[in-house]
């Protein structure tokens, strides 16, 4: 993906468990990496081409205020990769209380609405744009005893198709990767008697988001790319 070489890659949940392959997979192009988090530093990636920047996106003056840093420092934004997201259930449609649906529409769906909000005129006054998020097969399939989780990101991928349709106008792509179980940390802390083999591999993912991103990529919109390994 050299093509990305001189690109300026704006990453949210930067160092997560999904954001640390995402982040590494497209360093590894030669772009120049933003990574963004609540708690992030330069040293977690040690490379000349990676800048931390520190914010909460459930904030709308948060999310302005990092694309306008990161527009002040590198000029402009070519691609956003926004991995920022969060799980909470168990419980059915009349027991999940306030507080998850409060807390999975925050993290799942108003994050990525400020995010895109702040992004998305620096895009279209560039004439150009990436937009990729991670969303989740819960997204298109939803589970039992998910609610909140499961509206959350459906509503995550209607708001990215909407961009792409949006934003075709100025060739701006917007893309939702929704990836079944995948083997991370905590998804492997969580279920210890699974095998993770067979779950979705993070750095696969990762290098979907890269493509997305290249100029191959291009000619791929308002997609819902589902990314399910071998559990079908």
């Amino acid at each position: 993906m050299n093509d990305l070489a001189d690109h300026v890659v704006l990453i949210t949940g930067a160092k997560g468990g999904l954001g640390v392959h995402v982040t590494e997979a497209f360093l590894t192009t030669g772009a120049t990496v933003v990574g963004c988090d609540r708690n992030i530093q330069d040293s977690d990636f040690p490379n000349s081409r990676f800048a931390a920047m520190v914010a909460d996106l459930t904030g709308v003056e948060a999310a302005r205020t990092l694309a306008g840093n990161v527009i002040r420092r590198f000029q402009r934004i070519d691609t956003l990769v926004h991995v920022v997201g969060g799980f909470a259930g168990g419980q059915s449609i009349a027991d999940t209380d306030d507080a998850t649906w409060d807390k999975m529409l925050s993290i799942n769906l108003r994050a990525a609405v400020n995010i895109l909000r702040a992004v998305i005129p620096h895009m279209r006054q560039a004439g150009r744009g990436r937009i990729i998020a991670i969303g989740s097969r819960q997204a298109v399939e939803p589970a039992a005893n998910l609610s909140a989780y499961n509206a959350s990101k459906a509503a995550l991928v209607s708001l990215i198709r909407t961009a792409a349709l949006e934003n075709k106008d100025v060739g701006i792509t917007a893309n939702a990767i929704l990836p079944s179980t995948m083997n991370t940390e905590g998804n492997r802390k969580a279920t210890p008697g699974a095998d993770p083999s067979k779950w979705v591999q993070p750095e696969h993912v990762a290098a979907l988001a890269a493509f997305l991103a290249s100029e191959a990529g291009g000619q791929i919109t308002g997609a819902a790319i589902p990314v399910y390994g071998q559990d079908l």
